[in-house]
């Protein structure tokens, strides 16, 4: 148990944890209906699949290249409403506008016509959304300089940040919809739309309503002109060496890359499972249980794992929440082995608890039908009538801990290091950059957890022309969806085993700081 009580003054008020949640949500919202939205290219847009593929790898490459950028002008950001806010509000508003007029296609213009157009304001629209999201990041850093209560306000972000993932596996079952839209590029059109509002509503909140850190007097921030821009990217990269130099921060962005990388390889492994193993390729037969598989865990990962990792923290340290939920998510991944095996699914549904479950879920879509279809989401109904896999959801509360704990405690645990390094180096604080080389880090390793995804399936033998899938090609890419996140996990627990930023360690930092600072 911590043994520090939170100063009032350290405590971040309600209103405004929830406007950087709101912010949360805006920035898992935008690159999840991205990613979704992204499957239409190829069934609404008519792209080449190989077209498609450089317009989602492309941008990323710019993307990684432009966040320390950003990290480093809103560190050394000098304005009446301090380093961050300005490019929150802007960002918000150009990451709408953008993300609409991003999907503004038609596949009648043509293909080259419809690359370049998508390509041209991907680089655009990355631009905006970088704005936006990499002075979020290191506001959440300096908006309390306490331990606990920087996690406390990391898992209340994260909280609302699964939000999205709740709704945006469900956008490709709306946008198919015929009911709903007379083609799926109509449907592309007007959800983006959709989305661009929520984002630029909800994208101001923090600018308008969160504080940072008291930037007035700071020290020894650079200017940034035209004129200075060379001397800039030499500070630009004195200030990445420094951070590649901060051993706690190295083993964070260790740690991440493995586990949150080697989950993202294998994350479209489920989806190829439920569909072609369980359901031997019938989509139709599978339904919406992709979907739920998905929704499902991001709800568990809200509203029950990350506040159980926030008390975890509480009591034993940020290391040890993160050592034991990474352990726990390792155990579910083994126990996927099960709950996707399909004699065990059927022998459950045969006993008394799964006949209950299957009667107890299809009266209530039963009574909800007839609502469901007056709105136009008769998609969202489960058919529980031939029994159901309800054992693929067993090891979802488990498998949560991974996610949920790594970026609640991550996030925390890079603004320790933020204090760390301006006792080291002195002012500017550097949240921002410290903020861009950590998400440049997942974004990089997201890129290279893509294409080693992509050769697994090869490897495995799995033939995407096929509508069924061999029986040694299904068992292969199930011990593959099962080892490869575990041992990832498992090597990002032996890299933070000897973290040494505990919360004794981080209270000295802080004191020594506000002596240094001649602060109260």
């Amino acid at each position: 148990m911590s043994h520090y009580k939170t100063a009032a003054k350290d405590k971040v008020p309600i209103s405004q944890k929830a406007a950087f949640g709101a912010g949360h949500f805006v920035l898992n919202l935008l690159p999840g209906a991205l990613g979704f939205f992204m499957f239409f290219l190829l069934t609404a847009f008519g792209m080449d699949p190989f077209l498609a593929g450089l317009l989602g790898g492309l941008p990323r490459i710019f993307d990684a290249i432009t966040d320390p950028i950003m990290g480093f002008i809103s560190d050394n950001t000098k304005s009446k409403w301090g380093r961050r806010r300005p490019y929150i509000f802007i960002g918000a508003i150009l990451s709408g506008l953008l993300f609409a007029a991003l999907w503004q296609l038609d596949a009648e213009n043509g293909q080259t016509y419809n690359f370049w157009y998508f390509l041209i304001l991907s680089l655009i629209f990355l631009i905006g959304n970088t704005m936006y999201a990499t002075p979020l990041v290191g506001l959440g850093y300096e908006m309390t300089s306490d331990y606990n209560e920087r996690t406390r306000l990391m898992a209340f972000a994260n909280t609302v940040g699964q939000v999205a993932w709740m709704i945006v596996p469900w956008f490709w079952v709306i946008i198919a919809d015929p009911e709903l839209f007379s083609d799926q590029a109509a449907g592309v059109r007007t959800m983006s739309t959709v989305v661009a509002a929520f984002c630029i509503v909800l994208g101001v909140l923090p600018a308008i309503f969160c504080r940072g850190i008291d930037s007035s007097h700071m020290e020894n921030r650079v200017k940034i002109t035209f004129k200075t821009l060379w001397s800039n990217l030499k500070d630009l990269f004195k200030g990445i060496v420094q951070v590649f130099k901060n051993k706690p921060f190295v083993k964070l962005c260790g740690a991440t890359f493995l586990v949150f990388n080697g989950f993202q390889m294998v994350a479209a492994f489920s989806f190829y499972i439920i569909v072609f193993y369980m359901f031997n390729g019938d989509y139709g037969l599978a339904g919406t249980w992709p979907a739920w598989f998905s929704t499902i865990t991001a709800i568990l990962t809200a509203f029950i794992v990350i506040p159980i990792i926030s008390a975890m923290s509480n009591k034993w340290g940020k290391r040890k929440a993160f050592i034991i939920s990474t352990l726990l998510s390792i155990v579910g991944y083994i126990l996927k082995w099960w709950g996707f095996d399909n004699g065990l699914n059927e022998k459950f549904n045969q006993t008394s608890a799964g006949q209950a479950l299957n009667n107890a879920v299809g009266k209530l879509f039963e009574f909800l039908d007839p609502f469901l279809d007056s709105v136009g989401m008769s998609w969202f109904s489960i058919d529980t009538s031939q029994g159901a896999p309800w054992l693929i959801l067993f090891p979802l509360p488990l498998m949560a801990f991974g996610l949920g704990g790594l970026f609640t405690l991550m996030m925390s645990m890079t603004a320790d290091v933020c204090d760390l390094d301006e006792l080291e180096n002195g002012m500017p604080r550097k949240e921002g950059t410290f903020g861009a080389i950590y998400w440049w880090m997942v974004k990089l390793g997201q890129a290279l957890a893509l294409i080693l995804g992509g050769l697994v399936l090869k490897i495995v033998g799995f033939d995407q022309n096929s509508a069924t899938q061999t029986a040694e090609t299904m068992v292969n890419l199930r011990i593959a969806d099962i080892i490869i996140p575990s041992v990832t996990a498992f090597i990002a627990i032996l890299v933070m085993w000897k973290y040494s930023l505990n919360e004794d360690r981080a209270r000295e930092i802080k004191l020594e700081l506000v002596k240094r600072r001649g602060e109260l």
